[in-house]
This record gives structure tokens, C-alpha cells and sequence, in this order.
């Protein structure tokens, strides 16, 4: 397809729904600890408070695929964005445990609305593209990632109330949103089509959500326990422990600028088996070698094992012909976000049983499970 200035617009809109989706979950994130602080939250309080967010995110699946077969996924993008960038400022002026659960739970709400609709714009703009555009945008959500963090951390040392900081991160947001607003796409005619608002995929859609599921289970035990495997397997100094949360972070965030490179050079069946090999080398690179070297190693192969398996997953699930892209989107989502919830626990359960490098050994399997899965789809050899 011929790229025009109205498709540059919709990729430059979409990305800024990205970045916005990065920024503020990254700002959040960084005031944690402040957070915590602040409200007197012992381990325990705080991991009940923080399952919230994911509570309403996984609560609010059927009822985002159902908005998205009845209103146009521009519009329900537009309304969970402003609603998300709000319940962050209300997040820094919660003043009671009770009070922050309540508030997590409409921002993991409204992340989801936010979500599933901008990865369903997403498919769209990749549609005025005849190659892969789509793992750029989360890229973007990656860098969005790290300003965000760089942001929270300039907070911190400055002294600056979460209050205040989410305040002036949701004023400029929320101008980005009304300004991209205007330019991401209506929905095209086939999105349009009054479906009926399945939430779990059809069987056409099963292997897709599986695929979706291990990468997300993985990419869940990263974020969340990478620190503690270099603390506890690789007994790495104090100041290095979070060196392999890093150098895994900045993998992905690589990969998914290059994955569209790889996906118009290689073809989609061929980057998912690729990237469920780096996701099972580095988990049992780390898990065998739980040395500084190895160990950095293989969380950098596993960064960018994820980096591109679920933009690949999204744009497959676009293509189907049984569900409108957004509904799709939303049912397969509702499958592959369990392992980002399921995973970390998961991987609690295996080491306190049998040591968190048989945890990392067992998730690594996943990979294999990557590889065996995308064998099974119907791709067409060069599917962009």
C-alpha cells in the first residue's frame, strides 16, 4: 500500500496513545516506594493493594470487547485515555490504603479500555502500510517507559509530592491526547460489522492467546523478579542487582525497533519461532549459569525473545474474519493477560519449592511452548 500524510498522521496519533499508555504507568510505578511510605504499607498490604490494578483489568476484558462491537475503538481509545491519565492524579492524593486500592482499580480499568483499543488502532494503521509497522509502537511504549521513569526519579530527588508530579505528568497528557485525538482513524467497515462480543477467543484464535500467554508470563516474571534472581541465585552486590532488569528492559526496547525490520525480512512464523528460542536460551542460560555475565546474558536474549511476540500476536489477530479486529484483540487479550498475572506467582510458588533457578528452568519451557505453538498456525510464508 501507498504511505500517505493521513497514514503518517494515524502511525504518528497511535503512537502518541502509546507513549501516553508508557509515561503514565512508568510515573506510577517510579512513586511506589514513596507511596508506600507515605501510607504505612507493610509487604503484605501492599501486594494486596497493588493486585487491584489487575483485578480491574481482567474484570473490565468482557466489557471491553463488548463497547468495542457496539462503539468505534477511536473513541473508547480517546475516553480510556483521559480516564487513565486522571486516575493517576488521583492516585497521589490517595490518603488511605483503601483509598489507593479503589483508585488502582479504575486505572487498571481504564488501561484496559485504553489498551485494548489502541493495539486495535494499531492494526488498522498497519493496514495502510504493505510492511511490518507494528512493533514500532511499543517501542514506544518502552522509551515512554523509561522517561517515565527518569521523570519519577528527578521527583524523588527533588522532593516533589506524587501528588504535585502526577498533577503536571497528566496536564501535558492530556493535551498529547486531545491533540491526537483528531488523527487516529474511524473504524473501517469490517470493524464496523455487528458481531456478537465473544470474550474468549474462537478456536481459530485459541493457539494465538497461548502464544500471547507465554510471552506475557515471561515478560511478567522479568519485570517482577529478575532483581530478586540476581539478589538471591547470582548473589550480584547490592549496587548490580538490578543490572539484569536493565539490561533486559533495554532488549526490548531495542527489539521492538528492529522487529519490523526482521518481520518484512524474515516473515512472522519465522521471528515467533525465533523468539520463543531467545526466550527459552536466556531463562535456561540464566537458570544453568547463575553467574553475573550469564546470567545479564541471558536476560538480555529473553528481552529480546518477548520484544516482538505480542505486536506479531495483535496484527495476526486483526487479520481474522470470525470477530471485528477489536473484539478479537479483546478476546485473545483475555487469554495472553492471564500469564502476566499468573506468571510472577507462579514463579513465587516454583522457588519457594524448589529453588528459583528451577523456576527459571521451568518458565524457559515456555519458549519451547512458543515455537511448538506457532508451528501449528496458518501463516502464509510472507505475512506481514
Amino acid at each position: 500500500m501507498l504511505k500517505s500524510s493521513s497514514a503518517f498522521s494515524a502511525r504518528a496519533a497511535i503512537s502518541a496513545f502509546f507513549f501516553v499508555s508508557g509515561f503514565s504507568f512508568a510515573s506510577w510505578a517510579s512513586r511506589i516506594p514513596t507511596l508506600t511510605q507515605k501510607l504505612h504499607l507493610n509487604e503484605a498490604q501492599l501486594g494486596s493493594i497493588l493486585f487491584a490494578m489487575p483485578l480491574g483489568l481482567m474484570l473490565t476484558l468482557p466489557v471491553t470487547g463488548f463497547l468495542l462491537s457496539k462503539f468505534s475503538s477511536r473513541n473508547i481509545m480517546a475516553a480510556g485515555a483521559v480516564i487513565f491519565t486522571l486516575a493517576l492524579t488521583a492516585i497521589g492524593f490517595a490518603q488511605t490504603p483503601w483509598q489507593l486500592a479503589v483508585i488502582l482499580f479504575c486505572f487498571g480499568s481504564s488501561r484496559n479500555f485504553m489498551h485494548i483499543a489502541m493495539n486495535a488502532q494499531s492494526v488498522q494503521v498497519q493496514h495502510l502500510y504493505n510492511k511490518s509497522i507494528i512493533a514500532s509502537f511499543h517501542g514506544i511504549w518502552s522509551l515512554a517507559g523509561f522517561a517515565g521513569a527518569a521523570t519519577g526519579a528527578s521527583m524523588v530527588y527533588f522532593n516533589i509530592s506524587p501528588a504535585v508530579h502526577f498533577t503536571i505528568a497528566a496536564v501535558l497528557l492530556l493535551i498529547v491526547i486531545v491533540v491526537a485525538s483528531r488523527y487516529s482513524l474511524p473504524d473501517t467497515e469490517t470493524a464496523k460489522e455487528k458481531r456478537p462480543a465473544f470474550i474468549l477467543p474462537d478456536k481459530s484464535l485459541v493457539k494465538l492467546g497461548l502464544i500471547g500467554f507465554c510471552s506475557l508470563a515471561c515478560e511478567g516474571t522479568m519485570m517482577d523478579w529478575a532483581g530478586i534472581y540476581f539478589k538471591e541465585a547470582v548473589m550480584a552486590p547490592a549496587k548490580l542487582i538490578t543490572v539484569g532488569y536493565i539490561a533486559y528492559m533495554t532488549a526490548m526496547t531495542i527489539g521492538r525497533f528492529v522487529g519490523d525490520k526482521l518481520i518484512n525480512l524474515l516473515s512472522v512464523k519465522n521471528v515467533l519461532q525465533i523468539s520463543g528460542a531467545l526466550i527459552m536460551c536466556g531463562l535456561l542460560l540464566s537458570a544453568g549459569f547463575p553467574f553475573f555475565i550469564p546470567s545479564t546474558i541471558g536476560c538480555i536474549l529473553t528481552g529480546f525473545g518477548v520484544s516482538c511476540i505480542m505486536p506479531m500476536i495483535f496484527a495476526l489477530t486483526g487479520k481474522n474474519t470470525t470477530m471485528s479486529p477489536g473484539t478479537a484483540i479483546a478476546a485473545v487479550s483475555t487469554v495472553s493477560y492471564l500469564g502476566f498475572l499468573m506468571g510472577p506467582p507462579l514463579i513465587g510458588y516454583i522457588a519457594h519449592a524448589a529453588g528459583i533457578r528451577w523456576s527459571f528452568a521451568t518458565f524457559g519451557m515456555l519458549g519451547l511452548l512458543v515455537i511448538i505453538l506457532t508451528t501449528k498456525l496458518k501463516i502464509a510464508n510472507r505475512e506481514s
